[in-house]
């Protein structure tokens, strides 16, 4: 007799208690896996572009997900140790008859320590091609109000792969 066989037979020979107690608790166990996986997953994100340049952001993604052009997206995947920022700057009619081209920048940035309740990845955008990025639970972010980029937070290395 295979084992197959021996399984079958066992189970037919089961009372119908034991099969729903047996069947309730794998159902019950992979309720419990699933909130467990749930719990422990890193939720997803809204990207929040800020702007502090003269020149207008066209549209700008971090890791492939796509912010818009300033303003808030959702929602988004964001992992990872680095992440890369991508953005076009634009520019007005002004610059352009000055010369201004558009540019297509990217940078890979350490991606900034996150807490669980954080649900927005700010991206702030400053002068000189400097980007500086910051997690909060809310739409508040400390680097609102800065005309330039402060100098690099204790999470920021060193910015890379500047093109």
């Amino acid at each position: 007799m295979s084992r197959l066989q021996a399984l079958k037979t066992r189970w037919q020979s089961l009372s119908p208690l034991h099969k729903g107690l047996f069947q309730l608790s794998l159902w019950g166990s992979l309720v419990v896996a699933y909130v467990i996986w749930q719990a422990l997953r890193v939720p997803g994100a809204a990207l929040y572009g800020h702007n502090h340049t003269d020149r207008p952001i066209f549209s700008y993604f971090v890791n492939d997900n796509w912010g818009g052009n300033g303003g808030m997206t959702c929602c988004w995947r964001i992992e990872g140790e680095t992440l890369k920022v991508e953005w076009i700057k634009s520019m007005t009619r002004t610059q352009y008859e000055q010369g201004a081209r558009e540019e297509t920048l990217t940078l890979t940035l350490p991606n900034p320590p996150r807490q669980r309740g954080d649900r927005y990845l700010h991206v702030h955008f400053f002068p000189r091609d400097q980007v500086r990025l910051f997690w909060s639970p809310d739409l508040d972010t400390p680097y609102e109000k800065l005309k330039e980029a402060p100098a690099q937070s204790a999470f920021e290395d060193q910015e890379v792969d500047t093109q």
